[in-house]
C-alpha cells in the first residue's frame, strides 16, 4: 500500500531500549520526504513495555487514534522473546479493535527493527503482515520498505542514495561472478629482517612501494568458547595463527585478547567472566602466539590497568607492530576499565612515551568511539587530531590513522567521504620529516547484514568507498583493516578471514580499473564531497581554535581531561560516570542529510563556535573538580 501524502508515521520503542539512533535516523528520511512524524514520548514507551496489561494497550491504541497514525514502526533489540510478546500484544489489540486497514481500520503499514533472529520469527508468524529491518539497511532499501514513492524523495536523499546504490550493485556484480576466489596471495619481497624479531610495518609498506601496490591486510582474529578450557582455547588460536601464516593472505594477525586479559593479565582469574576472545595470560602464551605466527606482523589490544606495563610486554614478546591507545575511552567512563578518566589518561601519556623511544607507530583507538556514544563528525575529527598531535609531541614518528566508515550505519558515503577527506587533511597538515600519517580504512562495526552473501557484497561496496578516499595516491590505503564479512551472524574462523581478504582485494583491483576505464564517476572531484569537507575542515579549526586558546596546556593528561570534561567534544549517549562529564553529554546530535550534526532543542544545526562558547564557560568549574582529584 504506497505511502500518500496524509499518511502520518509514529516510531515506538520501549522505554528500557536505550538504542535510538536508527529511530532519529529513520524520522529524519521520512520527515525529508515530507510527511509528519510521531515520536512516542515516555507514557507511550513505558505503556508498551507493558502490553499484556489491558490498561497499557488502552493507552497506546488512544494515543494511535488521537494522532491519526496510519503507518507504525516498533524498535526493539533486546531479549527476542520479550519483543515477540510485546509485537504479540499490539496485533492482538489492533485486531480486536478492528484498526488494520485490512479491517477498514486506519493502521495501513506496521513496521518492526529488531535482533535478526527475532526478524526471522516475526517474519514467519505474521506472513507479510510486518515489515521487518533486521539491520544495515540502506537508505533506498529503508524509503522502499516504507513504500515511499520517488516523487516524494527529495533531491539531496536521491543524489545522496546514489552513490551508495551504485558500489551497492558494484558489490553485487563482485560476489555473484565468484571471480574473487581466484585471487591468489600476494608474493611480498622479502628482505633481512622480513619476519624476524627485526621487522617493523614501515619496513613492510615501504617494501612494496615500487611495485603494483596492494594494501596490507589487517584482521582481528580471537576464538573463545565458554565451554572449553583456557589452555585449549589459546592451543586454538595458535593453530588459526599458524594456519593464516601459511595460507598468507594476511599480512597484520590483530589479536583479539579477551577483557581479561586486558585488565587482569598475570592474575589468578579463578571464576571471573572470560568476556569473549582469546585468554591469554603470560608472556610466554604471546611467546608462542610469534613463533607460531612467523612471517606475520602481530598487534593486539592496550591494557585497561597496568597499561606501560603491558606495552612493554607486547614490545618483549610480540615485537609489536604498532600500539593502539584509547586515551580517553576503556576506563570508568566507557565501563571499561578500572580507571577514571584521569589516571587513565596520565597512564596513556606514560606508555606514548614508552612507544616514542621504542621507535614504533601509534595508533589513536579513538574517533570512532565517540561516534558509538552520538558525537558529531566535527568531533569525530577533532578528537582525531587531537590524539595525533599529542603524539607527535610526545615523540611518535609514524601515526596510524584508523577510519571506521558507516558510523553511524546509515551514513551516506558521500558524508563518509567528507569526513574522511577532512579528517586527514588536518591531521597531515601535522607531518613533517619526523612525523609520517599511514591511512588505515575499515567497515563500521555493525555495517554488515546477518545473511552471508549481501554481507560479502558489503564488503565489495564498502572497499570501493575506501578507495574513493584518496583516489589520485596510488598507494592508499596503505593499509586495510579487513573486517570479515560474517561479523554480524558470527565468529570469523580463517577461511572467513581469508575469504574476506579475497573479496577485499580483488574489489579494490576491480574499482581501480573501472575508474582508470572511465567508467564510474570520479569521486575525487565530487562538488558535493568538496563542500561538505571544506565546511567539516573550517568547524574543525573552529573547535580546535577555542580549545588550545581557552585550555592550559591542552595536550597533556589535565588539558586531555578538561577538553571532555568542559564539552568540547560531545557525547550525547554517554552512559557512564554522566554526573562527573555532564557538559560532555548536555549536547543533542541527529542525522541530517547523511551526516550526524549537533543540534539545538528545536533540532536546528548549531555552529561550533557555540560549542565553544558553552565549554569555556565550564572550564573554571572543571579546573576546581580536577585539582581535587591530583
Amino acid at each position: 500500500m504506497v505511502v500518500v501524502d496524509t499518511d502520518i508515521f509514529a516510531f515506538i520503542k520501549p522505554s528500557i531500549d536505550a538504542h535510538t539512533m536508527g529511530i532519529s535516523t529513520v524520522t529524519e528520511l521520512i520527515r525529508e520526504c515530507g510527511f509528519r512524524v510521531v515520536i512516542a514520548d515516555d507514557t507511550i514507551q513505558k505503556a508498551l513495555e507493558n502490553l499484556r496489561y489491558e490498561t497499557n494497550r488502552k493507552i497506546l491504541l488512544d494515543w494511535i487514534r488521537s494522532n491519526k497514525i496510519n503507518r507504525i514502526g516498533l524498535s526493539y533489540r533486546l531479549d527476542q522473546d520479550e519483543a515477540l510478546d510485546m509485537v504479540g500484544y499490539f496485533i492482538y489489540e489492533l485486531k480486536n479493535n478492528r484498526m488494520l486497514s485490512s479491517q477498514d481500520g486506519m493502521v495501513k503499514s506496521i513496521y518492526f527493527a529488531g535482533l535478526p533472529s527475532t526478524c526471522e520469527r516475526i517474519d514467519r508468524e505474521y506472513k507479510g503482515l510486518i515489515k521487518t529491518f533486521k539491520g544495515g539497511e540502506s537508505v533506498s532499501e529503508t524509503l522502499s520498505k516504507m513504500e515511499i514513492p520517488a516523487n516524494y524523495i527529495s533531491k539531496d536523499i536521491m543524489e545522496g542514495s546514489s552513490y551508495d546504490d551504485f558500489r551497492m550493485e558494484f558489490g553485487k556484480e563482485v560476489i555473484n561472478a565468484q571471480e574473487y576466489h581466484n585471487v591468489k596471495p600476494v608474493e611480498r619481497p622479502t628482505y633481512d629482517e622480513y619476519g624476524t624479531f627485526k621487522d617493523t610495518l614501515i619496513k613492510r609498506i615501504d617494501s612494496n612501494i615500487n611495485r603494483p601496490y596492494t594494501p596490507l591486510m589487517r584482521a582481528h582474529v580471537g576464538p573463545y568458547s565458554s565451554s572449553v578450557d583456557r589452555l585449549d582455547s589459546v592451543k586454538e588460536f595458535l593453530s588459526w595463527a599458524q594456519y593464516l601464516a601459511n595460507t598468507r593472505y594476511l599480512d597484520i594477525l590483530s589479536i583479539g585478547t579477551s577483557q581479561l586479559t586486558q585488565s587482569n593479565f598475570g592474575e589468578d582469574w579463578g571464576d571471573k567472566p572470560n568476556g569473549g576472545g582469546v585468554p591469554i595470560n603470560s608472556p610466554e602464551e604471546y611467546r608462542m602466539i610469534w613463533e607460531a605466527s612467523r612471517p606475520l606482523l602481530l598487534r593486539t589490544y592496550a591494557g585497561t590497568k597496568n597499561i606501560p606495563y603491558l606495552a612493554k610486554v607486547y614490545e618483549e614478546t610480540l615485537n609489536i607492530c604498532w600500539h593502539a591507545l584509547s586515551l580517553w575511552w576503556f576506563n570508568r567512563v566507557d565501563g571499561r576499565g578500572p580507571y577514571d578518566l584521569y589516571t587513565n589518561l596520565k597512564q596513556h601519556i606514560e606508555t606514548l612515551e614508552y612507544i616514542a623511544k621504542t621507535n614504533k607507530p601509534f595508533e589513536p583507538n579513538i574517533p570512532h568511539h565517540f561516534a558509538f556514544r552520538g558525537a558529531d563528525d566535527v568531533t569525530y575529527i577533532v578528537s582525531a587530531y587531537l590524539a595525533a598531535k599529542l603524539a607527535k609531541k610526545m615523540g611518535i614518528k609514524v601515526l596510524i590513522l584508523q577510519n571506521m566508515l558507516n558510523t553511524p550505519r546509515l551514513t551516506w558515503g558521500i558524508q563518509d567521504l567528507a569526513k574522511s577527506r577532512a579528517m586527514l587533511k588536518l591531521v597531515k597538515e601535522l607531518e613533517d620529516d619526523n612525523f609520517r600519517v599511514i591511512l588505515q580504512p575499515r567497515a563500521g562495526l555493525d555495517y554488515f547484514k546477518p545473511d552471508l552473501d549481501e554481507a560479502k557484497m558489503q564488503l565489495a561496496d564498502i572497499t570501493a568507498l575506501m578507495y574513493d578516499i584518496e583516489p589520485y595516491d596510488e598507494i592508499s590505503p596503505a593499509i586495510i583493516h579487513v573486517v570479515s564479512y560474517s561479523e554480524a551472524s558470527h565468529l570469523a574462523t580463517p577461511d572467513i578471514i581469508n575469504e574476506s581478504i579475497k573479496i577485499t582485494r580483488y574489489s579494490l583491483q576491480k574499482y581501480r580499473e573501472m575508474r582508470s576505464n572511465g567508467v564510474i564517476e570520479d569521486m575525487g572531484r565530487n562538488s558535493n564531497v568538496q563542500m561538505r569537507m571544506d565546511e567539516l575542515l573550517e568547524s574543525a579549526k573552529t573547535i580546535i581554535s577555542g580549545i588550545e586558546e581557552h585550555i592550559d596546556n591542552p595536550y597533556s593528561a589535565e588539558g586531555f581531561y578538561k577538553i571532555f570534561s568542559a564539552g568540547f567534544l560531545p557525547v550525547p549517549y554517554l552512559w557512564g560516570e554522566v554526573d562527573e562529564f555532564k557538559y560532555a553529554k548536555a549536547w543533542k546530535t541527529k542525522m541530517v542529510k547523511g551526516s550526524v550534526k549537533i543540534v539545538n532543542e528545536n533540532g536546528d544545526p548549531i555552529k561550533p563556535s557555540e560549542v565553544v562558547e558553552y565549554a569555556s564557560k565550564n572550564i573554571r568549574e572543571v579546573d576546581y573538580v580536577l585539582k581535587q582529584r591530583i
